[in-house]
């Protein structure tokens, strides 16, 4: 009798075992998650890597929706969603809703000081016509150049409406007084890119906004193919005046200048998500601060989707192949996040 109640015992106590060890390497199962997405496919190769570190955590992560940046941070103050991993601060800091941190916050570097932006013009043209800031534009051998629809005005591709940018270019139009020589083209920054390449390599001359990381300055290099560029001065619209102390920086590669007045805040990339929902789960959260990717990695990445690996298949099969490369820094990020949830 003896020996049967002890052998009850054992079976009993490696069940109990069993389901500890399940439960502590799927701390998040049962748990649904929503994330949200930008509009930017730039960002779509780290928000996927976020989403597989959560399920393997045991989430139940359901697809991405795909938000503007103020109706996502709305959304994600209301708790319709639970993160993102495109938050750009300060850059992002005038899209806010009132009472924003009340609900919701950033957590965690993305890439810290990874959110360069600015204005590129080809190098040739640079030298050719002398262009140091957006303020030679004015000039009229320049903006007969630049030139594409025969409107007058030198055609910048900037950004399409709702993005953080938009706001920015259309304050530098104005503070600058430049809405008579500069037309800020708002299509699809990915076509409006590939156009500009276009005529890159047909030797015509380009200027663009863009931001790092980017495919953008992968396929033409600063220093070698394009230069970024100054605005006359600095100054800062209201959403950007936490960080005006950053909008000027040193040691840029490829800049016209050194220092070069980028006439943006240069920001972090960082994970925003719930409040409710990171005190609920702590393993994701912990992952969330964990989380950091090397800029040229995102570059990388964002080169092979520009060069046609672009459907979720591809992006998924990216992460499969980072997780392989980089299999101990992943490890180390679920131990730790196994562990904040004991």
């Amino acid at each position: 009798m003896l020996k049967k109640f002890l052998m009850i015992a054992a079976v009993t106590s490696m069940t109990m075992v069993g389901t500890v060890q399940a439960d502590t390497d799927k701390p998040g199962e049962g748990v649904k998650v929503q994330p949200a997405r930008a509009t930017w496919n730039t960002g779509f190769f780290q928000e996927a890597l976020v989403r597989r570190g959560l399920g393997e955590l045991g989430y139940n992560v359901k697809k991405p929706k795909d938000l503007q940046n103020p109706i996502f941070y709305k959304t994600v103050s209301l708790g319709d969603v639970d993160y993102w991993t495109n938050g750009w601060f300060p850059n992002h800091d005038g899209q806010l809703p009132k009472g924003f941190y009340d609900k919701a916050d950033t957590v965690g570097y993305v890439v810290k000081a990874g959110g360069l932006q600015g204005y590129l013009v080809s190098k040739k043209h640079v030298d050719q016509f002398g262009i140091s800031s957006l303020d030679d534009f004015k000039r009229d051998e320049v903006k007969k150049a630049f030139d594409k629809n025969g409107d007058g005005k030198a055609d910048l591709t900037a950004c399409p409406p709702g993005w953080g940018c938009e706001t920015v270019i259309a304050h530098h139009m104005n503070v600058y007084d430049l809405d008579n020589h500069i037309n800020p083209v708002k299509a699809s920054y990915e076509a409006g890119m590939a156009s500009a390449i276009a005529a890159y390599k047909d030797g015509e001359p380009i200027f663009f906004y863009t931001w790092a990381p980017n495919w953008t300055i992968f396929k033409m290099k600063p220093g070698k193919d394009v230069m970024w560029i100054n605005v006359p001065k600095t100054i800062p619209k209201d959403s950007q005046m936490k960080g005006k102390d950053r909008m000027e920086v040193s040691g840029i590669e490829g800049a016209v200048s050194d220092p070069v007045k980028l006439g943006f805040v240069v920001s972090d990339v960082r994970i925003v998500a719930n409040k409710k929902f990171m005190a609920d789960n702590p393993a994701a959260t912990r992952f969330f601060e964990l989380f950091t990717l090397p800029l040229v990695d995102i570059n990388e990445q964002n080169t092979r989707m520009n060069e046609g690996e672009k459907s979720q298949k591809d992006i998924e099969r990216h992460v499969d192949e980072w997780i392989v490369k980089n299999k101990a820094t992943w490890d180390g990020w679920l131990a730790e996040a196994r562990k904040a949830a004991l």
